[in-house]
């Protein structure tokens, strides 16, 4: 029998090599903490010479890092971007979906870039991060059709996406649970809530849940929301008098 013969050797150009290094050191470090990955493990992974590693990289695994991290950065931000078509709930799953898979396909690295602690981090990383936490903010501003918004509301959202962030850690912490299906329909109903105790007080909230309100449908996660808070309100129906409006006792 004929040995099977071995692949030709491909000579990548220089953008394709560096794409080729920044995939396969994303890779390690998506399972692995910074600090436990060398740079022979990348050159490993890619299947080249530490030395070439360098010559693309020369400022060596805080370059390589910081690279990845702008890689895996750029793929986060990415998922927020969703058209601005159909009703608001719709467009959130399809967000979170992408997210949430993103965060478990880059379990452990995730949880170290977020956590931080790592002794790659430095301002830059950092400021990588918080850009991250900042376009997610703007693109749901732009999904609830706020195009000033004001600082109540935009207070709101960035802590929203603060529960998004907290939220996930715990859910990797916690085996992955509950499902990642459940997760994601938890945190729309936790946006849905905060918007609609936030209308309560700030107009704009108010227009915001108006709008967004008006094109959801009653089998969509807003009517289900609904459908489930409505029987809890006979319970609560004590605390819709004002105080001092007491029937007065009898003398």
């Amino acid at each position: 029998m004929t040995p099977a013969a071995t692949p030709a050797y491909r000579r990548l150009g220089v953008e394709e090599r560096r794409i080729q290094l920044l995939d396969a050191a994303l890779t390690l470090f998506a399972h692995r903490a910074p600090e436990d990955v060398s740079l022979d493990d990348v050159a490993e992974a890619a299947g080249v010479s530490r030395p070439l590693v360098y010559r693309y990289f020369p400022g060596g695994k805080q370059q390589l890092y910081e690279k990845a991290l702008r890689s895996a950065a750029d793929q986060l931000e990415l998922c927020f971007a969703e058209r601005q078509t159909g009703p608001l709930t719709g467009r959130l799953r399809q967000v979170l979906d992408r997210y949430l898979a993103f965060v478990d396909e880059h379990d452990a690295g995730f949880s170290a870039l977020l956590q931080g602690g790592s002794v790659a981090e430095t301002s830059r990383t950092g400021a990588i991060v918080d850009e991250v936490r900042r376009a997610a903010a703007e693109q749901i501003l732009v999904h609830l059709g706020a195009d000033s918004p004001g600082p109540r509301l935009r207070m709101l959202v960035r802590t929203w996406i603060a529960a998004v962030e907290a939220a996930s850690l715990i859910w990797l912490d916690e085996g992955k649970q509950p499902p990642q299906g459940e997760l994601r329909d938890w945190l729309i109903d936790h946006l849905i809530a905060v918007l609609t105790v936030s209308a309560a007080t700030d107009a704009q909230s108010a227009a915001v849940v108006r709008a967004a309100l008006a094109q959801e449908l009653p089998e969509g996660p807003a009517g289900v929301l609904a459908r489930r808070l409505l029987p809890a309100l006979p319970e609560a129906s004590h605390l819709l008098a004002a105080p001092g409006d007491e029937a007065p006792e009898e003398g």
